[in-house]
């Protein structure tokens, strides 16, 4: 394929302000041409499956990947408030006059289901991207940027050892800070959510076993951002977050 045929397979398909009918036909039909389809405008949206919720009225952008994800997104944040992950069923179709997209999963069972009152834009992207993700900042070049400047934690922090062994696992650095209290660190080249402050709450808590009685212990995340729910845990357990992120040298 030469670039201008690129080009034009990556052009968007799109129709302005369609009525109900005629963008319940586009939707469908991107759909079944493996597009990437988004669509703007006015919609509720409905989930039930592991939990339920229901969103009232309000002008969202949905976003249909041809792997089966659906995205649905506000005007406000990085995160999409409804979504459905790969491998889901999807469909379009006119319902009581207004555009209905549906996403099913069947393991587990969860359906979304959102109602379009109003339609602004609909596109069809047909795209063509093999490209692999290169990754350039990774955990190891985290580590080493910390090792070259223990500052870049708090002021005096001395490392100690790195994949330090404990019954839950290995701390990736274990060191003292000022005052010659314990610290576990453990380093993420990305944001990070609940997941990984428990799994450094279990390296604290197997170094609170493997030391003597009297230790002082600090347990400390690293990585670029935490979700408000990490954040959250975080606090509850007494424990840190320093914001760092990995760099090549490049």
């Amino acid at each position: 394929m030469t670039a201008s045929e690129r080009h034009r397979a990556a052009r968007a398909d799109t129709v302005v302000d369609p009525d109900p009918d005629a963008a319940a036909e586009r939707v469908a039909d991107g759909i079944e041409e493996g597009a990437l389809v988004t669509v703007f405008g006015r919609c509720t949206v409905e989930y039930d499956g592991r939990a339920s919720s229901t969103l009232g009225p309000g002008d969202r952008h949905v976003m249909l990947k041809p792997d089966g994800s659906i995205l649905v997104h506000t005007d406000e944040g990085q995160q999409p408030v409804n979504w459905q992950p790969p491998g889901c069923t999807q469909d379009a179709e006119l319902a009581d006059g207004d555009l209905r997209i549906r996403s099913h999963r069947s393991t587990p069972d969860e359906r979304l289901d959102v109602r379009f009152e109003r339609v602004t834009q609909v596109s069809a992207f047909a795209v063509d991207d093999a490209s692999e993700l290169a990754i350039t900042g990774t955990e190891e070049d985290l580590r080493e940027r910390i090792l070259d400047d223990p500052d870049l934690l708090e002021a005096d922090f001395t490392p100690l050892a790195t994949e330090r062994q404990t019954s839950a696992g290995a701390v990736d650095i274990y060191g003292e800070d000022h005052s010659g209290r314990t610290v576990a660190v453990e380093l993420k080249r990305k944001r990070v959510g609940p997941d990984a402050v428990g799994q450094l709450r279990r390296y604290v808590d197997a170094l609170e076993r493997d030391l003597h009685d009297d230790a002082e212990l600090r347990g400390m995340l690293v990585a670029p951002s935490v979700t408000d729910r990490a954040r959250e845990l975080l606090e509850r357990n007494g424990l840190e977050f320093v914001s760092l992120t990995p760099e090549t040298g490049e």
